[in-house]
């Protein structure tokens, strides 16, 4: 794999492009992730602070110590907005607004899923969203969304947006009938509140990757 893209580098932190396809971190089967490459590439240790679904791909953030790593680690800690190209969005569908659900991770299944009200393993899960633009193609109408999360579940907005009938396009695992190597959903722009050393706060990037984002973006 060719370097790994950084966007910015303090003595404290690593602002890096992940590629679609490739793991956060170093899965069971002991396969690499961003974490050991960073690693490699700047020859120092690097500490997870979150993280992307291996087929999603956009800016992370990673702490080159211990103390940022604990700084990054807390609540609130991010602001962390996304792009999402989603099927299914209808002509009385608001434009802007919110999206509160409890989730539930079935980890036997690799899947989580929108339950009524609260139970024994779900958690909350809420974001904003803003419709950006939208396009009639073959494969139906497409929506871009900008959105922004204001909690980190597994899958969170993908299932969210699916549980409304609105799949990302790519993500067959929860609905999308449109086949793609990378679900159409990009990590675009992190915003940090935590006192880390650092001479920016906000960090963005577009997607190049994905070929869905090129008919918005």
């Amino acid at each position: 794999m060719s370097k790994i893209k950084i966007i910015y580098k303090s003595s404290d932190i690593a602002v890096v492009e992940k590629p679609y396809g490739t793991l956060s971190q170093r899965d069971a089967k002991g396969e690499d992730g961003l974490v050991e490459m960073l690693s490699r590439q700047l020859n120092t240790a690097v500490y997870p602070v979150h993280r992307l679904d291996r087929n999603v791909g956009g800016v992370m953030v990673f702490a080159l110590t211990k103390r940022a790593a604990a700084q990054l680690s807390v609540e609130n800690a991010f602001e962390k907005n996304y792009l999402a190209v989603a099927t299914g969005v209808s002509d009385g569908f608001a434009d802007t607004g919110e999206m509160t659900d409890y989730l539930f991770k079935d980890g036997a299944k690799g899947k989580s899923f929108v339950v009524k009200g609260e139970r024994k393993g779900a958690k909350l899960a809420r974001l904003a969203y803003e419709i950006l633009s939208t396009v009639e193609t073959e494969q139906g109408r497409l929506t871009l969304f900008k959105i922004r999360l204001f909690t980190g579940r597994t899958h969170q907005i993908r299932v969210q947006l699916a549980s409304r009938g609105m799949p990302l396009v790519g993500d067959g695992k929860y609905g999308s009938r449109i086949k793609s190597e990378s679900i159409a959903l990009w990590s675009n722009k992190i915003k940090l509140n935590a006192p880390v050393n650092a001479e920016k706060s906000v960090f963005e990037a577009l997607p190049s990757e994905n070929e869905w984002f090129k008919l918005f973006i």
